[in-house]
């Protein structure tokens, strides 16, 4: 039994945060731990060709995770099997629960560059990169995530394809490539790929994502369209307690935790990430109280992560 089954075995179903380049690196996922954790981690996507050369040390932060934060999914992008083979026989040393091929982000420098879900339009690279993967993975359970198509969508051709290949899970994004995050998530389209899941492969199990705002939203997804569990990923940034299920945080637990978060920045990053790179948290932190407003300005005005967390003691 594999990771994804043994939790689905648990509760019935999986809860999941997505892979956010800049955003969920092991610094937040250590503080969603503690405000409130999904079921399943993954790291910020790592591009294998990156890993595989000289420019190694650049990108291989992207893999870095404390025990605290399993299970966690190792989450690769590129478009050359080789080099996947390579970074799968190295990552799997750090003891991932599972590795997962990005074939669904759709920024435009990277599509132009064929990776991701350009891949979509790419069947027979996209089957050799799984099957080397899976053949590298060893037990390692090993998913994709993706989108319903790359112009249109396409259940029965592209999501067809994938659930003939044996995976173990499959994340399923409600929009194609081409629409981006312009339109909202179709989950009925969602609910096709389940049902032709239970035709083709019916072992493999399914993530739905796109538009979750809440756990109780969630879970009733999962009973309207049959999906094994969720996956949020823009909502981490507006609420951190997503996945606890609050939606009302006191002023003073929301800047007891950004103190904590810029105290483990130290810790975890040493000044491999400047006190800069972590102002999108002050934003994710610093609302919904009288004075929030005023004192995020001030924060975010702030040049150090020492005089963030002066002016954080001092309020009132």
């Amino acid at each position: 039994m594999n990771i994804y089954e043994r939790i689905k075995s648990k509760r019935g179903y999986i809860t999941a945060l997505a892979p956010m380049e800049g955003v969920t690196d092991s610094l937040f996922r250590q503080m969603i731990c503690k405000i409130g954790r999904p079921d399943l981690f993954f790291t910020e996507f790592l591009n294998v060709e990156g890993f595989c050369s000289e420019g190694k040390e650049k990108v291989v932060h992207r893999v870095k995770f404390l025990q605290k934060e399993k299970p966690i999914v190792v989450q690769l992008w590129g478009n050359t099997p080789d080099y996947y083979e390579k970074t799968v026989r190295s990552v799997k040393k750090l003891e991932p629960d599972g590795i997962d091929i990005n074939i669904g982000c759709s920024v435009r420098d990277i599509l132009s560059s064929g990776k991701c879900s350009a891949l979509i339009k790419e069947k027979d690279l996209v089957k050799e990169i799984i099957s080397v993967v899976k053949k590298e993975a060893g037990d390692l359970p090993v998913s994709v995530k993706t989108r319903l198509g790359y112009d249109a969508i396409d259940v029965e051709g592209w999501i067809g394809f994938l659930l003939e290949q044996d995976l173990d899970l499959l994340t399923i994004h409600g929009r194609t490539s081409k629409e981006g995050y312009a339109v909202p998530a179709k989950w009925d389209e969602i609910s096709r790929c389940v049902e032709l899941r239970d035709r083709i492969s019916p072992t493999t199990l399914i993530l739905g994502n796109g538009d979750v705002k809440s756990l109780e939203q969630g879970k009733e997804y999962v009973k309207r369209y049959g999906v094994d569990g969720f996956m949020i990923a823009r909502e981490i940034i507006i609420n951190p307690w997503v996945f606890k299920g609050k939606t009302e945080v006191s002023e003073r637990e929301r800047i007891n935790i950004l103190i904590e978060h810029l105290n483990l920045l130290q810790k975890t990053w040493g000044n491999k990430k400047p006190f800069n790179t972590q102002k999108k948290y002050i934003k994710a932190y610093i609302k919904g109280f009288d004075g929030a407003n005023e004192l995020r300005k001030v924060l975010m005005d702030a040049n150090t992560r020492e005089e963030a967390i002066k002016i954080l003691n001092n309020f009132k």
